[in-house]
């Protein structure tokens, strides 16, 4: 009798997982990250988009005062842009990708890449960027505007 009535009441116990409970958060946007990478000087900012301009601008402004501490000697006058696509690993290593530029700027300064290279280390510690709580690696693309005149 036991038995029967345990057997019958089963259909009062759910098995299944319950249609109530709120779904997890599952889709992650790896296009965009939760606070971008920084410098030390940039800690202080709260806003997401200062504290990544700050980062952008802190970078443009190491690399271009290691190329103005170089002479170029050129024949006419240049006025291009370089992309310079730069990694930052999850422990705020910084690593040189590549580096586009046009046949023109190849001819003109073939020393440039070089000198690039030698700028990108010389940056100061970066602090990687975080998604969900946990540092992650980002890559970006620098555009430095290249204008030397005769």
């Amino acid at each position: 009798m036991l038995f029967i009535a345990m057997i019958s009441s089963c259909t009062n116990f759910s098995f299944s997982s319950n249609k109530n409970t709120q779904a997890l958060d599952t889709i992650v946007n790896f296009s965009s990250v939760d606070t971008s990478p920084s410098f030390k000087v940039c800690d202080s900012l709260i806003v997401k988009e200062e504290k990544s301009n700050c980062f952008r601008n802190t970078i443009h402004n190491k690399i271009g005062e290691e190329l103005l501490k170089h002479e170029f000697a050129i024949d006419k006058p240049i006025s291009e842009i370089v992309f310079v696509d730069l990694v930052i690993d999850s422990q705020g290593s910084i690593l040189l990708k590549d580096i586009e530029s046009s046949a023109a700027i190849k001819n003109s300064l073939p020393q440039l890449d070089s000198i690039i290279a030698l700028s990108v280390n010389k940056i100061p510690k970066i602090y990687p960027a975080i998604k969900r709580g946990i540092p992650v690696t980002t890559k970006y693309r620098l555009p430095i505007l290249i204008e030397l005149k005769e």
